[in-house]
């Protein structure tokens, strides 16, 4: 059985490897291209390489929603290839996100690629506009990116959050906590907390409603 240092060690190589690719693909497909190195075993600074500007983020950054849903599924996570989603700002970026493994097929991390089309979706919207009859472009959906985890949560938390907590009944609230559970939020330390605040109940009411939301998903009574 291969031991967890020499997992360590190899999780470390892949990660090393990997780093000068960064810089080569951002080379290759220009000023329009982002190439962003994951290690999700720090996933509050999971950002270990980058080359490009179009997400704004930085080496020492936190990890997005995206890494947020692949780190929640874990093992089972698979490669998101050639997704359209926008920015906060406005942005429209095409990305592709690869999971990295170990040997055991362990996901440790991820090799992210965005592009912006901004102008290329806007000239296709022109192109389709002159040529007439045109549908109206479907809407996208927002991702966040940031170097800070806590904004990250606090997007997707204000994003699932459709009512106060007084007004939701039981099945709302736990309903809500299997949400985010399921888009990787309570994978983040202290998320927890932020939650319970967020919402204005105890630490230990987060964590009753977390358990019984995983329950019922697992198929369990609640």
């Amino acid at each position: 059985m291969t031991s967890e240092g020499a997992l360590e060690a190899e999780r470390d190589a892949i990660v090393a490897a990997l780093a000068p690719v960064v810089d080569g693909l951002v080379a290759t497909f220009g000023p329009l291209c982002e190439v962003v190195l994951h290690d999700y075993r720090n996933p509050e600074k999971s950002v270990v390489a980058l080359a490009g500007s179009v997400t704004g983020r930085a080496v020492g950054g936190a990890m997005s929603e995206i890494g947020l849903r692949i780190v929640a599924r874990g093992d089972e996570a698979r490669d998101e290839l050639n997704y359209v989603t926008r920015t906060g700002t406005g942005t429209t970026v095409k990305s592709s996100t690869m999971v990295l493994r170990d040997s055991t097929g362990t996901v440790f991390g991820a090799l992210c690629v965005n592009l912006d089309v901004t102008a290329l979706s806007e000239a296709h919207a022109l192109l389709g506009a002159l040529a007439g009859g045109a549908a109206a472009p479907a809407e996208l959906p927002v991702t966040t990116f940031g170097d800070d985890i806590d904004s990250v949560v606090d997007v997707i938390l204000d994003a699932h959050r459709h009512q106060p907590w007084g007004a939701l009944d039981r099945d709302a609230r736990l309903a809500l906590f299997r949400s985010l559970d399921e888009r990787g939020v309570f994978a983040v330390r202290r998320a927890i907390e932020q939650v319970a605040g967020r919402l204005g109940i105890s630490r230990a009411s987060a964590y009753s409603y977390l358990s019984q939301a995983r329950a019922t998903t697992s198929g369990g009574s609640a």
